[in-house]
């Protein structure tokens, strides 16, 4: 179950979750894969425009685990971290609202913390809770002065919005993450396939190849392939009447492809032999797609000059 969130007025002393509310917290905590992390603009950005509407000196995006509160963001504050039991922000992640304290050292939970009575002086303090989805409760977004001051209703509904702000750049920055590693899984899984295929095909190239196509991997059959051009970072394999566009370069595709049945004529291409319908002085004829009406049709693709002796040698000339 979702920790529950819950007001903490002036007079009632911190009250800690149960041990497993918090077991829940911290594991949604650590699923961010936040903490010690080297700053954000995003983040940064937002402490900064805390600290302004707030009209404060220090404002922080703090995160708490089981031993301390750390901070990915800050501005006005020289340590990125402090010990748990002086956080204020203990108190104010349970608020649901903003949490305030107006002159600290007024107050018995804070009078004799640390924070107060030496550096940085805390006087004023005001944190708006960082709740999931779930309603888990990570931490806060909060403004910190030297001085006592009380914040208007239009700058608390504003720290307000801030930390749900913070909390969509998490969740945006964790599904990122999570995107760039499916990326590397099928990543890898295409090398481990193709590499697979090579095994089996030792006397150069393969049959088939795999490529990745947005989140999945699509098998071709180089019979199939009629040519490959280069473009740049990327590569395009004509197949049939389909185009394959993969981050590739043309020495990496020529080396899955049988030696025997595909020729680089060109540094920009590679075509398959039986696939060459005719030859004229610069350029190979490579057959086309075929229409609708099964009529097959042509298309003219550069030779390279250094790259002319080599195709010649392997065509069957009389």
């Amino acid at each position: 179950m979702p920790a529950k969130t819950r007001t903490l007025s002036e007079d009632i002393a911190y009250q800690p979750l149960s041990p497993m509310a918090e077991q829940a917290r911290l594991e949604a905590l650590r699923a961010y894969q936040v903490l010690d992390t080297p700053p954000e603009k995003a983040f940064d950005d937002l402490v900064s425009l805390a600290s302004y509407i707030c009209g404060t000196p220090t404002s922080m995006v703090t995160l708490l685990d089981s031993e301390r509160q750390w901070f990915k963001a800050r501005v006005g504050m020289k340590a990125d971290s402090t010990p748990l039991e002086q956080a204020f922000c203990r108190y104010a992640m349970f608020s649901d609202t903003v949490f305030e304290i107006e002159d600290a050292t007024q107050d018995p939970r804070f009078q004799n913390n640390p924070l107060v009575t030496a550096d940085p002086n805390i006087r004023f303090y005001a944190g708006a809770p960082l709740l999931t989805p779930e309603g888990h409760p990570l931490g806060t977004i909060c403004a910190i002065d030297t001085v006592p001051r009380r914040l208007d209703p239009q700058q608390r509904e504003a720290l307000r919005i801030l930390a749900r702000e913070v909390v969509a750049h998490l969740e945006l920055r964790r599904a990122r993450m999570q995107l760039i590693y499916e990326q590397q899984k099928l990543e890898e899984l295409l090398r481990m396939t193709n590499d697979t295929a090579g095994s089996m095909n030792v006397g150069g190239g393969q049959s088939e190849i795999f490529v990745k196509q947005e989140h999945k991997l699509v098998r071709l059959k180089t019979v199939d392939i009629r040519y490959v051009e280069a473009l740049g970072d990327y590569v395009n394999i004509y197949v049939g009447q389909d185009r394959y566009t993969v981050y590739s370069t043309m020495k990496e595709l020529e080396a899955k492809l049988p030696a025997k049945e595909f020729a680089r004529i060109h540094r920009k291409y590679i075509v398959r032999l039986d696939k060459i319908v005719a030859i004229e002085s610069d350029a190979v004829i490579v057959e086309a797609v075929r229409g609708a009406d099964r009529a097959s049709g042509v298309m003219p693709v550069p030779i390279g000059n250094s790259y002319k002796a080599n195709l010649l040698s392997r065509l069957n000339l009389i």
